[in-house]
């Protein structure tokens, strides 16, 4: 099942699903389709909606057993730790998503892709460094970076490690509280400012290649503070081990970071503090890239 939802598109695009699909109100189609199928439709949208904004809703095999495809739309599907939601952006990521889309001829978008390509094809890295945040919160234009925790892995081997905590202005809620075992009083004690972390962060992780789980979320997080304090975010490649477990991994509950450590029999000391998560994380992606499946 697919639910296509649309906005100030052409009103030849509404036909033409019309031959797949059963439009049950204004710009609003449901219908059962193939993957093939769906993914052609996809396309065809993409090339067709023009300044139009698109919503796909489909069924998938993952824990929540629906998906979400957007175009032209500032409501953006992310992924935490194996569910995906809709983050809704605030007015500064509205612009910054409107700049982003018109700054790149289709020339510069092709050679991008193309170099991103190249990058990926190259096989999985032997040093890299895994890294994990602790937040106040979902979302990153609303909550903060409480903890930045990563691990330096040479030849696929640990040589070093990083965990610092952010002072923040704000109290944290109970609820991260008792989730992350990082109380107010711990940040107030032993936490830096955001700029010091991320400061020492980038310089622990150079150029290398960064593996985290969920890398999305993460990447998210770190983009926005380091965007906020003028500080350039570059890391050579971001590989997701959640990414990578769901291409390798079938008949599985989910694919959540302590579910995985347990399928591949791990042992669990600690939950939510950053650096036990990259041990986790780390251990999980060594038995990732040496399954036989690909």
């Amino acid at each position: 099942m697919i639910v296509i939802s649309m906005t100030d598109c052409p009103v030849s695009l509404r036909g033409d699903l019309t031959k797949w699909l059963m439009e049950i109100s204004a710009g609003v189609f449901v219908g059962q389709v193939s993957a093939r199928v769906r993914d052609q439709l996809w396309e065809h949208i993409k090339k067709s909606a023009k300044n139009g904004k698109v919503t796909m809703v489909f069924n998938t095999n993952n824990e929540q057993r629906l998906d979400f495809r957007v175009h032209n739309n500032t409501w953006e599907p992310i992924d935490f730790d194996g569910i995906k939601l809709m983050l809704r952006p605030s007015p500064s990521r509205v612009k910054q998503l409107g700049e982003l889309r018109l700054g790149y001829s289709k020339a510069s978008k092709r050679q991008i892709a193309k170099q991103v390509a190249n990058k990926q094809s190259s096989k999985y890295p032997s040093t890299y460094v895994v890294v994990d945040v602790e937040t106040s919160g979902l979302n990153p234009e609303e909550h903060k970076i409480i903890e930045i925790g990563a691990i330096l892995v040479e030849d696929h081997c640990i040589v070093e490690r990083f965990s610092l905590l952010v002072r923040l202005e704000d109290a944290i809620s109970t609820q991260i509280e008792e989730l992350t075992g990082i109380s107010n009083d711990l940040l107030h004690r032993e936490g830096l400012d955001i700029e010091t972390v991320l400061n020492k962060f980038i310089t622990f992780l150079r150029d290398l290649p960064m593996v985290s789980h969920n890398a999305d979320f993460d990447n998210c997080f770190l983009r926005k503070a380091c965007n906020d304090h003028n500080i350039p975010y570059i890391s050579d490649r971001s590989i997701d081990t959640l990414t990578l477990a769901r291409r390798k991994i079938r008949q599985i509950e989910n694919f959540k970071l302590y579910t995985l450590a347990n399928h591949f029999g791990i042992a669990i000391t600690k939950t939510h503090r950053s650096i036990d998560d990259c041990e986790l994380t780390y251990q999980i992606y060594e038995k990732l890239i040496n399954l036989d499946n690909s």
